[in-house]
């Protein structure tokens, strides 16, 4: 069977901007007239972003839900950069999505929606702006049209630059919380976990946000491979637009457990993946990390009741995994789930039941004698019958310089952090001021080897509003992050999860770019 090289995808993601701006490093001892040398006395700095974006897909078409966008860059960027901008555009949406999780039209009284008629504003037009560093930004919602939106920052407050986007849908298919943070453009996104089973309705939003139209291929893999479709491929997205994708429109055959991929032929977007379950509720599914031998998923719940996991492998070769559960105590394996042969270019899947025993902890997959890289994630179920929510964990990259997570409320937040090595790893995590006023708050705490520490992050005092946490490794081992935001409602145990990635907060900065800057002070 032919397969798509990875390096074809490594390298335009490599060239591609990662919503910021950016400077590649070129190769040190490139030139045979001492670059090398020159390089090893003076390594590449990191300095902070000059320019973020974040893209926010449309983010619900049902008349009974509520959207919450949160905007927050953390305290402390650079000194010497200019005051900055951060705002939120709305942006032209095209092939509206079905309405099949609105609720019926007896039960919603024929209300068309919340704030009157007339109809969703134009594109361009400003939905959030953020004036300050360290304070949230918020803005809400009824609509069941609100577009998707295009949002950009720059000057002081580019580094670290984050957007959540809440929604909570009352009644209907993929009932429950939607909770998604923002994505940078890029030319390749990998979502595990993915279905096109009867009763699940999942859609791919890909969001352009630059002046040229963007094309698309849009591949589905599922436990036979490639799931072939011409109706995937090349699919224009306009200027400075988003379109929805039925992932059921580019399968012949319904299948539970499926992969997408998301690689941009030209131009560069913003992909978001939402599921909407009949019986489980639904959420937004983030993209799993880049491929990699090994993979961590961080933050199950200690009440779930159902996990499943789903993996692919992208490369030439097979895959074998050990399994293992990173808990509060320490690594254990999983009875009956101790490894996982995945074959090239398939998804494989497995139910893990009640991996936790009632303990939060968090997935280890580690390569298994032979080595190929793979992409994950994990479907959680919470809640029984009828009164079940879903969400979903993808494999998560380890903490680097720092990283940000927006929409926090008091007591419905909850850090996820495993050190999955055998050092244990020190966290200081920050808790912003409230939206609506209050005092900031940290704390720092300590991850031993090979367990998940889950934590309240620290309550700022007297916050008003949601509140932003950023996560920053003080020493120690690698480690790797989650967010869950629980909001329960009428019995329904709602629940997201984000993961913890870089915020983009800073780039590394050649040589020749620190003397121009230098010259041009």
């Amino acid at each position: 069977m032919k397969r798509t090289t990875l390096s074809l995808f490594a390298a335009t993601a490599a060239l591609a901007a990662l919503g910021g701006v950016a400077v590649l490093t070129a190769p040190s001892g490139a030139d045979s007239g001492g670059g090398a040398a020159r390089t090893a006395a003076k390594a590449p700095a990191r300095l902070p972003v000059q320019r973020s974006m974040a893209l926010c897909p449309a983010p619900t078409s049902s008349d009974v839900g509520e959207t919450a966008y949160t905007a927050f860059t953390p305290a402390g960027g650079a000194k010497s950069a200019k005051k900055g901008t951060a705002e939120l555009l709305s942006v032209a949406g095209s092939d509206k999505k079905d309405d099949s999780n609105k609720k019926d039209s007896k039960d919603s009284k024929g209300n068309k929606d919340k704030k009157g008629d007339k109809g969703p504003a134009p594109a361009g037009t400003s939905v959030l702006s953020l004036k300050e560093s360290g304070k949230p930004a918020t803005a809400t919602t009824g609509r069941s049209d609100a577009p998707a939106l295009i949002g950009s920052a720059d000057g002081a407050l580019a580094p670290g630059w984050t957007v959540q986007q809440s929604t909570v849908i009352a009644a209907g298919s993929g009932r429950g919380l939607h909770g998604l943070t923002c994505t940078a453009p890029d030319t390749s996104f990998w979502f595990p976990g993915a279905s096109t089973a009867k009763g699940r309705q999942d859609y791919v939003h890909l969001t352009n946000p630059d002046s040229a139209a963007a094309v698309v291929d849009l591949e589905l893999y599922g436990k036979d491979g490639r799931i072939k479709s011409g109706a995937g491929e090349g699919v224009t997205v306009p200027p400075r637009s988003s379109v929805p994708v039925l992932l059921s429109s580019l399968a012949d055959q319904p299948a539970e457990d499926v992969t997408l991929h998301v690689a941009a032929r030209s131009g560069r977007v913003g992909a978001g993946l939402q599921t909407a379950d009949d019986k489980k509720g639904g959420d937004w599914l983030p993209a799993s990390a880049e491929p990699a031998a090994d993979a961590v998923l961080p933050g199950i719940p200690g009440d779930a009741t159902s996990v499943r996991l789903v993996v692919f492998a992208p490369g030439s070769d097979d895959a074998d995994l050990k399994m293992r559960f990173a808990g509060p105590n320490g690594t254990i394996t999983p009875a009956g789930h101790e490894t996982l042969h995945v074959r090239s270019g398939m998804t494989a899947a497995v139910d893990l039941g009640d991996v936790t025993k009632g303990e939060a902890g968090s997935l280890l997959l580690t390569a298994d004698g032979r080595s190929a890289p793979v992409v994950a994630a994990l479907r959680v179920t919470r809640g029984k019958d009828d009164k079940q929510e879903t969400a979903f964990i993808p494999a998560v990259q380890q903490l680097g310089g720092r990283a940000t997570v927006a929409d926090n409320r008091p007591k419905s937040s909850t850090l996820a952090l495993v050190a999955p090595g055998k050092e244990a790893a020190q966290v200081k995590v920050t808790s912003s001021a409230g939206s609506e006023g209050g005092e900031p708050a940290e704390k720092t705490y300590t991850v031993k080897p090979g367990t998940t520490l889950t934590v309240e992050p620290p309550q700022p005092a007297g916050a008003k509003g949601s509140f932003a946490v950023t996560v920053e490794k003080v020493s120690g081992g690698p480690v790797h992050a989650s967010r869950m935001l629980a909001l329960p409602k009428d019995g329904v145990p709602m629940f997201t999860i984000q993961p913890l990635a870089d915020d983009r907060s800073s780039v590394k900065v050649p040589e020749a770019e620190q003397d121009l800057a230098m010259l041009n002070r």
